[in-house]
């Protein structure tokens, strides 16, 4: 059976799914985490059996050294690599910029491009280069592909990725609207045509991809014409931890009477921001928990949230001149029916009406939570942002 390696690096840790390809199964999947510590870990799940193995005390100096604790984590908990051996290993890298449109296999010259992009998200994409090298180390024998994020948002026309600042500053620095989670918007809205049993040429559907991290994005025929996120994942819906939609001057005017450093500002947008700024509690369902039992603070701060999903549903219509699907996917999107219903409220002008009891089902599988006479399909699907990973590197390398 040919199999596809998934491989999600961050800068201590990474997550991987070995993924079988003829019929799309998770083989097995697991974390390597504290990487450079003192003390690493890992945690390793056989998909076939639901055996499961970990060490809170492994010695994982380097991202090297992880790839070989997931090897040895194969070989003890299964299944083999003998039976299932990685034809491909498809790696997640956040940031593309411009470079890259699609999946890519790693040449030493990708690499370098990937390590060019570093400035458009130093977070993100060291990390992901380092994965890279070092799983290059450890499967030396077999093709690697970087899958990147923002590749399903070149398809914007320039007039939805162009900040309206001095052309020149933008050209040389790079800064447009490039848009994140496209791996999750890429496979979510093919599954909704699949679902819907339609063409997904003739679709036009708004995905909300809500996580700690949340994005919308607009798809026309399968084609992203517009998206939430900008240059970097700060941009757009209210999240976890990051503001979302903010007027720049107010960083200006912090800078100025606060005497906050750019630095400081960068942290409080991303880390401090969002539901944790507004609640001091980043996790949706603690925020969700407390408004339920009458705290004003956590119930305004969902209004905020829903306000901004709300003004892109709107927006996004008017932009795809009509639609025909609305999704919900990740974390948040897939298991919060209040929220859910809560944002669509009052939208019957849009053609959108929401079935009670088929909203608050819950289930792991895609499902309709629309009225049969509601114009437009509200629809959960379950994000597989590994799948759809391993599929492209599949159809690229093999």
């Amino acid at each position: 059976m040919t199999a596809a390696l998934v491989v999600n690096s961050g800068s201590s840790s990474f997550k991987y799914q070995l993924i079988e390809l003829e019929g799309e199964r998770t083989l097995a999947s697991g974390l390597v985490e504290r990487i450079g510590e003192s003390a690493g870990a890992w945690k390793h799940t056989n998909a076939l059996t639901g055996e499961s193995s970990s060490n809170d005390a492994a010695s994982v100096p380097d991202h090297a050294a992880g790839f070989q604790a997931m090897i040895d984590a194969f070989a003890k908990v299964g299944p083999s690599f003998d039976e299932h051996p990685p034809a491909v290993v498809g790696h997640r890298v956040v940031h593309g910029g411009t470079t890259f449109d699609r999946a890519t296999v790693v040449t030493d010259d990708v690499e370098r491009q990937i390590e060019a992009l570093n400035s458009l998200a130093p977070l993100h994409n060291p990390a992901n280069l380092e994965g890279i090298r070092a799983a290059k180390q450890v499967f030396s024998d077999v093709p690697h592909v970087a899958v990147f994020d923002t590749a399903f948002h070149q398809t914007m026309p320039p007039h939805a990725y162009t900040y309206a600042i001095p052309a020149d500053l933008a050209a040389k620095y790079a800064i447009r609207r490039y848009g994140m989670h496209g791996t999750s918007h890429k496979y979510v809205s093919e599954q909704a045509a699949v679902f819907l049993d339609r063409p997904l040429s003739e679709l036009k559907t708004i995905v909300l991809h809500l996580g700690n991290g949340a994005s919308a994005a607009a798809i026309d025929g399968g084609k992203s014409i517009e998206t939430s996120m900008g240059l970097t994942p700060l941009e757009g819906l209210v999240m976890g931890t990051r503001s979302g939609d903010l007027d720049p001057a107010v960083l200006l005017h912090l800078h100025r009477e606060a005497g906050l450093s750019f630095d400081e500002l960068d942290t409080m947008l991303n880390k401090q921001s969002g539901l944790l700024g507004l609640t001091g509690n980043g996790d949706m369902r603690d925020v969700q928990d407390a408004a339920l039992n009458g705290d004003e603070v956590a119930e305004a701060a969902l209004a905020v949230y829903r306000h901004r999903i709300r003004r892109y549903v709107g927006a996004y219509t008017a932009q795809l001149g009509g639609l025909d699907a609305v999704v919900f996917t990740a974390g948040v999107g897939e298991n919060n029916a209040l929220l859910r219903r809560r944002v669509l409220a009052g939208l019957e002008h849009l053609g959108i009406e929401i079935d009670a009891d088929r909203n608050e089902l819950g289930s792991r599988e895609a499902r309709v939570i629309s009225t049969d006479t509601s114009r437009v399909a509200v629809l959960v699907i379950p994000t597989n942002e590994e799948l759809e990973i391993a599929r492209q590197s599949a159809a690229v390398a093999l």
